[in-house]
């Protein structure tokens, strides 16, 4: 899936050091302190244990822009697979052009391809510009159900 001087393609074990840095300032956004090599070293097994895909959005000269993660899962309730988009990370530089509208259209069409029915995602609650990219492709917000999540260890 491509749009004017947007590829998107899917991500291989020797990208992981390419996107290490996107990675760590995605990180970085959500209050992480910056570890390059322990991003890349994340990417490295999860691409090499094919435990996520990562779909990238690179220029006409391969230069990455942003990228999407996305970990299959399962809905136990519809019991059938889904994606969790959990990391979506455009350069500063190149929002509002259209990377992160292509990134999240070439989950959908994974997701399609890949038998899953759903794709779930949750952003921080100050992120207001990629929630309203998100409600103008369709996501609609959990009204429904709260989330909760538990630190266990380290």
């Amino acid at each position: 899936m491509s749009g004017p001087d947007i590829i998107i393609r899917q991500a291989c074990a020797d990208d992981a050091a390419a996107i290490a840095p996107l990675f760590d300032a995605y990180r970085r956004f959500y209050e992480q302190a910056a570890d390059l090599q322990g991003a890349e070293r994340f990417l490295s097994d999860r691409l090499a244990r094919q435990e996520s895909d990562i779909l990238l959005a690179c220029d006409e000269k391969g230069w990455i822009l942003g990228f999407c993660q996305l970990y299959p899962t399962f809905c136990s309730v519809e019991a059938a697979p889904i994606f969790s988009l959990y990391d979506l990370f455009v350069q500063p530089a190149h929002r509002r052009t259209g990377v992160g509208r292509a990134l999240l259209l070439a989950a959908e069409a994974l997701a399609r391809e890949r038998g899953k029915v759903r794709m779930d995602l949750t952003t921080a609650r100050s992120n207001h510009m990629a929630q309203a990219l998100y409600e103008s492709l369709g996501w609609q917000r959990d009204v429904v159900f709260l989330a909760y999540s538990r630190r266990i260890g380290g």
